[in-house]
């Protein structure tokens, strides 16, 4: 089954979103400077449980990572999951952390992408780190032991933790994106 160019669910207007959802989803946009936010539009009309997952991903991407950290984290499990919506949004995000156009490419031609030495290195031994935890957590659903103990090197517990739950809500929500085939923002 093929689904919609514009979703398997119609982007909710006010009613469907009620006004506090409506509101966020028009501010939302705005700020993001695209017509319409249809994640929001489209998840918002589970009202409550809308809120909650805001507040949860809220939390994750102004959590004990470092910006630069989340943003390579997530552009890196939107990439295995081949989620354009997360890519569309997040490469922008990541500029803002200091991930720049290059930087971003490594992240997804990484482990392929070539490194060189010294002030040509791209990717710091901890950014290698996360991004082999985040290939394993996504393909895995775990991470090994040696995997936990190099990322532990450069995480603290509560880092750790976050790193998990990080990587599953963006993994869970490429899926989402996926199945509810939900449009982006700005289609090139």
């Amino acid at each position: 089954m093929t689904a919609p160019a514009n979703g398997r669910i119609p982007s909710g207007r006010f009613r469907e979103l009620g006004p506090v959802n409506w509101a966020f989803a028009k501010l939302a946009a705005r700020r993001m400077r695209v017509p319409e936010m249809h994640l929001f539009t489209t998840l918002g009309q589970r009202r409550l449980l809308f809120w909650t997952w805001s507040i949860y991903g809220g939390r994750l991407l102004r959590g004990r990572l470092p910006a630069a950290d989340t943003e390579l984290v997530i552009l890196r499990v939107a990439h295995l999951r081949e989620c354009e919506y997360e890519l569309q949004h997040h490469r922008r995000m990541a500029r803002r952390a200091g991930l720049d156009a290059d930087t971003q490419a490594v992240i997804f031609a990484w482990p392929d992408a070539p490194q060189g030495d010294g002030p040509r290195r791209i990717l710091s031994a901890r950014q290698q780190a996360l991004l082999a935890a985040t290939d394993e957590f996504v393909k895995d659903r775990t991470l090994s032991d040696h995997t936990w103990q190099q990322l532990a090197g450069h995480l603290d517990r509560r880092q750790l933790i976050e790193f998990c739950l990080l990587a599953s809500q963006y993994d869970g929500l490429a899926a989402t994106m996926s199945a509810l085939a939900i449009p982006l923002d700005n289609p090139r």
